[in-house]
């Protein structure tokens, strides 16, 4: 199954700045550390975002879960980096209550 709306995929750009590339963020930091670690930085954080959109609007959901605020969707790819290299992405897209437009929550290293 493809995400609901995956044309409408959209991420914030606190979700790219203040959680996926920070350092210092209690839950995002370890994602900094991968993500930079491939060459992501402030500088090419709109290639990530391209990146993670492409995943949404192009691969099947993996697996979706009811939340008390709507539905996550689980969306798992591959992704080009900054290095030339690309590097396997879990994406976790939410679609809240009353909304139709998947919003991104989370990605990660695809566990092997």
């Amino acid at each position: 199954m493809n995400l609901p709306n995956r044309e409408k995929a959209h991420i914030p750009s606190a979700k790219l700045y203040d959680y996926l590339l920070s350092s210092s963020h209690s839950v995002g930091k370890s994602k900094a550390k991968f993500f930079r670690g491939f060459g992501f930085n402030e500088d090419s954080a709109r290639l990530l975002e391209t990146g993670l959109l492409s995943i949404a609007q192009t691969e099947d959901v993996v697996n979706l879960a009811a939340s008390p605020f709507g539905t996550k969707y689980t969306v798992d790819g591959v992704m080009m980096t900054p290095m030339d290299m690309t590097v396997n992405v879990r994406t976790v897209w939410i679609i809240e209550m009353d909304e139709d437009e998947p919003r991104f929550v989370t990605a990660h290293p695809l566990p092997k």
